[in-house]
């Protein structure tokens, strides 16, 4: 999808910046990139630096910043939502309805973010400086902690301090809850990649509240 729209609007000056937040590093994370042949640009945040400077809970993830380094649209789903909640567990396949929505969500993202990229501030998807800023998730203290206990984790897992790094990466968990990105590689640092049996049962345990939160853009559901 991103190799399609970078080839499409380059053009245009546009630009991806792809972040693989891997806390295994680069020798997991680089065969996928590598398999994926893209052509724009692709790093490996194995600390989750970008995740903590602009507050990223989940994945997909993007922000918008113009040729000026400007954020046009802060942290929001990239076209993804909550349609995989339907998704069957045997089988890991979407409903029709699911599928449907998957496509809406998808095709509405890019639409926005062409239109963006070929209007400019004139876009309707485009937030000026103050509805950008009113659009900033705020981040705590007990954020900004949660990235660094995640980082003192992940070093101590390195170091191969297990029972130090276990603790220090449940305590990130438990200051940023919010944070799928610092569970999820919390597990997968301590699974060592194999499927989380836990993810399921966390996914239901939201409830009514959604995984993704909705993006507030126009025609987006």
């Amino acid at each position: 999808m991103w190799q399609h729209l970078y080839d499409e609007l380059k053009g245009y000056g546009f630009m991806v910046f792809a972040v693989a937040m891997d806390s295994r590093g680069a020798d997991v994370a680089r065969p996928w990139i590598e398999a994926a042949k893209s052509t724009y640009v692709s790093v490996i945040d194995a600390e989750h630096r970008v995740a903590d400077l602009y507050n990223m809970v989940n994945v997909p993830e993007a922000v918008w910043i113009d040729e000026a380094g400007r954020i046009v649209r802060p942290t929001e789903v990239a076209g993804s939502g909550d349609y995989f909640r339907k998704m069957d567990r045997q089988t890991r396949t979407l409903s029709d309805e699911a599928k449907a929505m998957r496509e809406e969500m998808r095709s509405g993202y890019m639409a926005a973010l062409r239109d963006w990229v070929k209007n400019g501030t004139k876009s309707a998807y485009a937030f000026d400086p103050s509805a950008a800023r009113a659009h900033l998730r705020p981040q705590s203290e007990d954020v900004a902690m949660a990235h660094c206990w995640f980082r003192l984790g992940r070093h101590l897992h390195a170091i191969g301090a297990t029972s130090e790094a276990e603790a220090a990466l449940a305590e990130a968990s438990r200051l940023h809850p919010d944070s799928w990105n610092i569970w999820r590689q919390t597990g997968d640092l301590k699974l060592e990649g194999k499927p989380n049996p836990d993810f399921w049962a966390r996914v239901e345990a939201l409830g009514n509240r959604r995984y993704y939160d909705k993006i507030d853009m126009p025609g987006m559901p």
